[in-house]
């Protein structure tokens, strides 16, 4: 691997791209064999790696540090040409579909290759140009506009990214006096949060119509590349979900709130798990990242090299500060085989799980560049959050290293989390599905439905008297609502299949873990359906997964209480 802050960044042009693609359309229009079809998609796999990298690059280095007047150019070209290059794609997909070498392509790619072209037609038309253009700078702006939030507590300004590890702490007026100087901070930028979610529902709206959809729904499952599942199948594990996991975390919360000596559970409540607080890691960060090589190099030599490699090409940036982007995510870059790690370390529990979580997708991608198909990729986001969330609970038994002599604290208070998540990740999922299906309501009505859905999905908390987000407001910094439409339900699937492997590794770890790396390999070569019926764990839409789910997580529970 390259050492992440020495590569140098070149702009990769639209007019490059352009006349990159003029010989892959040669070669797909004038094709005598199909092998001339491979290496026309060859040539469109190394055009996509070439435009990948910079724009990558350029987004990383902004996320980095939001002030950047060079990066927030680039990535606003990017924003610009993006859109373009999505045509100039389109353009070859359109010529692979049609090509009489189809059925000979079709027998010897990936048959997860020609599924994602028929997805990607469908996704994109050269007509909503425009429109796409304003999505990527209304996103891009919204995730400016919450990194340069600071909150103001105790008479600090505190950014947005750093406060929200003290909606853990043990004391639960710091809780509702962090949670009430969120409110205001979100409260002061209330026109902005809620203007730009109003031109993002419009314009996807709006492209979704011209594309001759009814609503954005559609649009967005083919731009989420659904393959193996569909609305009705999500609604039906929504509904599940409602049935089989709520009541069980409604009641495990309420048995909280009795141990934690509180008679309604607050939304500044709603993350505690035990009556002295949350356990916190006993490390700083550099300390954790050398407990974390020797975790990786005891789980598995390939695992522990890939992260020393990652650590020496300083593949990581986890320091919260000022101008920094909020959140955790990790991303590729592509000319040179290597992932990135963005974190932010706030002292919380959740700087271990972020790493963990972060490092399992990582991995995935370390992977598929050893052994996978750039074009295909590592698979969906579900089963890429599957790669992710697993490697959390792979990483349970070390967490002695992290958290010593609270360490079954620890593993309890993750695990519920984990559990109470399901409900939550639903919840934003049907949120969306409201919120395009009817693109007319205001931001009041889309705040009155996020409440509605507050009590459906979490009939245990309440908001009441808590600045701003009593309003229904909390919706407003789960970043994947504005930027990523209709991703979050990806998390859910994935826990569900986590907890699968959480099962396995009870009675035999090394077999799950086996079965992970199986799955980790496997990646975008099977869709999501195969993939997990493969890995012989919890697959979520079968009937009953979800019952079994919940029950042998409280057996895990019972364990650890």
């Amino acid at each position: 691997m390259e050492n992440f802050t020495q590569i140098k960044y070149v702009r990769y042009t639209i007019e490059q791209a352009k006349t990159a693609y003029l010989e892959v359309y040669n070669l797909l229009e004038n094709a005598k064999t199909v092998n001339d079809c491979i290496n026309a998609r060859e040539k469109h796999i190394q055009i996509i790696k070439n435009f990948n990298t910079p724009n990558q690059i350029a987004e990383v280095r902004y996320s980095l540090n939001t002030r950047d007047e060079f990066y927030a150019n680039e990535v606003d070209y990017y924003n610009q040409t993006s859109p373009m290059f999505s045509e100039l794609m389109l353009k070859y997909t359109e010529l692979m579909l049609n090509t009489p070498f189809r059925k000979q392509l079709e027998k010897q790619l990936n048959p997860q290759v020609y599924k994602m072209y028929v997805c990607q037609s469908k996704a994109y038309s050269p007509i909503i140009l425009k429109e796409k253009q304003e999505e990527n700078t209304l996103t891009t702006k919204y995730s400016t506009l919450l990194s340069q939030i600071l909150v103001d507590y105790n008479g600090e300004k505190i950014p947005f990214s750093i406060i929200r590890g003290k909606l853990e702490d043990s004391d639960r007026q710091v809780r509702k006096d962090v949670c009430c100087a969120i409110g205001v901070a979100l409260q002061s930028h209330q026109a902005e949060l809620d203007g730009i979610f109003d031109q993002l529902v419009k314009v996807r709206d709006a492209m979704a119509k011209k594309m001759g959809y009814a609503n954005f729904v559609e649009l967005g499952y083919y731009r989420m590349q659904r393959i193996d599942y569909d609305q009705q199948m999500i609604s039906t594990f929504r509904q599940n979900v409602y049935q089989s996991i709520v009541p069980v975390v409604t009641k495990l919360k309420e048995e909280i709130a009795g141990k934690i000596g509180i008679a309604q559970t607050m939304f500044y409540d709603d993350g505690v798990y035990l009556s002295n607080g949350n356990p916190k890691p006993i490390l700083n960060k550099d300390q954790i990242f050398v407990q974390a090589s020797k975790m990786y190099n005891d789980i598995s030599q390939k695992t522990g090299e890939f992260f020393d490699e990652m650590v020496k090409s300083e593949a990581f940036d986890v320091v919260a500060r000022d101008g920094k982007m909020g959140g955790g995510y990790c991303t590729d870059i592509a000319d040179y085989a290597q992932p990135f790690i963005f974190a932010n370390f706030n002292g919380s529990s959740a700087d271990i799980e972020v790493m963990t979580h972060e490092f399992g997708h990582a991995y995935a991608y370390g992977a598929m560049f050893e052994k996978g198909d750039y074009e295909i990729n590592i698979g969906g986001y579900e089963t890429a959050e599957c790669h992710s969330m697993s490697m959390e609970f792979f990483c349970g038994k070390y967490m002695q290293k992290f958290f010593g002599e609270d360490t079954k604290k620890y593993l309890y208070k993750h695990i519920c989390a984990a559990l109470s998540f399901i409900p939550y990740g639903v919840m934003v999922d049907e949120f969306q599905h409201i919120v395009y299906q009817q693109p007319t309501l205001t931001p009041d009505q889309r705040c009155e439905k996020w409440k509605e859905l507050e009590h459906k999905y979490k009939p245990y908390m309440s908001c009441e008297n808590i600045p701003y987000l009593e309003r229904g407001a909390r919706w407003q910094y789960q970043a994947h609502i504005y930027e990523n439409p209709f991703y979050y339900i990806d998390y859910c699937l994935a826990q569900t299949v986590a907890f699968g492997f959480l099962v396995a590794m009870q009675s035999n770890y090394k077999k799950a873990f086996d079965k992970y790396i199986e799955l980790v390999y496997a990646g975008g070569n099977k869709g999501f359906d195969k993939l997990i019926k493969d890995s012989g764990v919890a697959y979520p839409f079968a009937n009953g997964t979800l019952d079994n789910v919940a029950n042998e997580v409280l057996k895990i529970l019972s364990k650890l209480s």
